[in-house]
């Protein structure tokens, strides 16, 4: 989980409780999920032992696959390594073990935006020849997570769980979502002060992550590109000064608070709760926060749908996490084994039955046991949502691409720059950063 993810301690037990609800009534303690029977592939001729690594499991979905997998392969055994639940530890942690030529660790889960930092230092296993020994077919997966695994044309990791931005709005006020941002000012003019509310809309505009994530969305709504394929710096396009005007008119406007440049997800999801807008850009784990009951004053009156279309579509800011293999493994055929399973149609399931976590490939989500887990799994407008993510600029120097971004979108937000000269600033500094 990324450093702008971090929620209170309230949040968090939200977004557990989601996840232990995700279980379903009395499964908890029961076993895996049904799984086709699908015919395992051939089994390695002697017993391998596989260490997998990730962060702190709360809801049990780890050891239900790993229990799962070793019926399956009983030739393989997996042994769970449980990471720090900080995510910059264990990226650090990482970092230092693969450095080193580690064979420690097999497999191991990455956030989405590690894959080209760990691609580009030799520390993951290309996975282009299994996938295509194997006829995975990865457009199956939502594409912004194929994307986010993708490096210099190769494939380096495979999409495990998807987090992404969706909309939401009150459903006793809203009688249509917005299609579109223009149409999204306009409804929230409309609305703010109907049903109690205060303002119109909600995001996350603070200096920190979060504001790249927002930008990122209304960036590939108007079809800006920040980096291209080859990883050369093309923001200073017209339609990245669009989308960033867009963004601009919103953040100066009477529909939002005006103190929104403070605003996180902890600002705007508690103003949400309390019930003070008819509409929030925010992620899945406001909905468990939505309908709970302890805090929320519009249990029951809350619906979703894709974030609003600029000139190119409806887009979303891709978070989640993905499975790799350490390229210093010494047992990568088994590795590719264990990742294929829990990112295929049986892993995937359990993870959504009994992590709570969105699915990355789109048939589990017609699964009727993954629908009973969640109302948000078999939610259509969730699924389009999801669906609609794409990924932040891949860069094996993304954190100060991020920096760079948060801060010159930010003094445009507070009116000390135009959207040229914040895309020419930007255009500039990733360019001087790329080349050190």
């Amino acid at each position: 989980m990324s450093k702008w993810r971090k929620v209170t301690s309230i949040a968090l037990a939200a977004v557990m409780a989601f996840s232990l609800t995700a279980c379903g009534t009395g499964k908890q303690a029961a076993e895996a999920p049904k799984t086709e029977n699908k015919q395992a592939t051939e089994q390695p001729a002697e017993k391998v032992k596989l260490i997998y690594a990730r962060g702190k499991d709360v809801t049990g979905a780890t050891e239900k696959i790993v229990e799962a997998f070793e019926k399956k392969y009983p030739n393989i055994d997996v042994e769970f390594r449980e990471m720090p639940a900080d995510t910059g530890q264990s990226h650090d942690q990482y970092v230092t073990m693969f450095s080193a030529k580690s064979s420690e660790i097999d497999v191991f889960d990455l956030d989405v935006i590690w894959p080209a930092e760990f691609a580009q230092a030799g520390y993951l296993l290309p996975l282009d020849r299994f996938i295509e020994k194997d006829q995975i077919d990865m457009s199956k997966y939502i594409k912004g997570a194929v994307e986010a695994g993708n490096y210099n044309g190769q494939q380096w990791t495979m999409p495990k769980f998807i987090d992404t931005g969706l909309l939401y709005y009150r459903k006793d006020i809203v009688k249509q979502p917005p299609k579109t941002w223009d149409e999204l000012i306009a409804q929230a003019r409309q609305y703010k002060g109907k049903g109690g509310t205060q303002f119109g809309y909600l995001m996350q505009a603070k200096q920190y992550e979060g504001l790249v994530c927002n930008f990122v969305e209304f960036n590939a709504a108007y079809g800006g590109k920040i980096l291209d394929e080859n990883g050369n710096v093309v923001i200073n396009n017209p339609n990245s000064i669009k989308a960033l005007k867009k963004m601009m008119e919103i953040v100066k406007s009477d529909i939002v608070p005006k103190n929104i440049t403070t605003f996180t997800e902890l600002e705007s999801h508690t103003a949400f709760i309390e019930g003070q807008a008819p509409f929030i850009r925010n992620w899945p784990y406001m909905y468990a926060l939505a309908q709970d009951k302890t805090q929320s004053k519009v249990v029951d009156k809350v619906a979703i749908a894709p974030l609003p279309a600029g000139d190119a579509g409806s887009a979303a800011t891709l978070g989640g996490w993905m499975t790799g293999i350490n390229k210093y493994t010494k047992h990568p055929k088994e590795a590719w084994e264990f990742v294929k399973f829990m990112t295929g149609p049986e892993g995937q399931k359990i993870t959504a039955i009994y992590g709570g976590s969105a699915p990355t490939l789109l048939p589990v989500y017609d699964d009727p046991e993954v629908q009973k887990a969640s109302p948000l799994f078999a939610n259509k407008d969730f699924i389009n949502g999801v669906s609609a993510a794409v990924p932040r600029p891949s860069s094996p120097i993304y954190p100060k691409i991020s920096e760079i971004i948060q801060i010159e979108v930010s003094k445009a937000l507070a009116g000390q720059q135009t959207a040229e000269q914040a895309v020419q600033n930007m255009e500039k500094k990733m360019k001087e950063a790329i080349g050190k």
